[in-house]
């Protein structure tokens, strides 16, 4: 079950930091994660000050 960034999010990046497998980029409004990459270890939601990242 992959993670997905809501429209709540800030862009402030915290979350791509975080993640041990690359699977979060800058898109063109906020930040997106690739569903194929996502190892659902929940690491970037932890970090999200706005709790703007939840399981799909």
């Amino acid at each position: 079950m992959a993670y997905k960034i809501t429209d709540a999010c800030l862009s402030c990046g915290s979350c791509k930091d975080e993640c041990p497998v690359n699977a979060i980029s800058e898109g063109d409004t906020q930040y997106v994660i690739a569903e194929d990459l996502c190892i659902s270890c929940g690491s970037c939601a932890g970090v999200c000050p706005v709790d703007a990242i939840q399981a799909d």
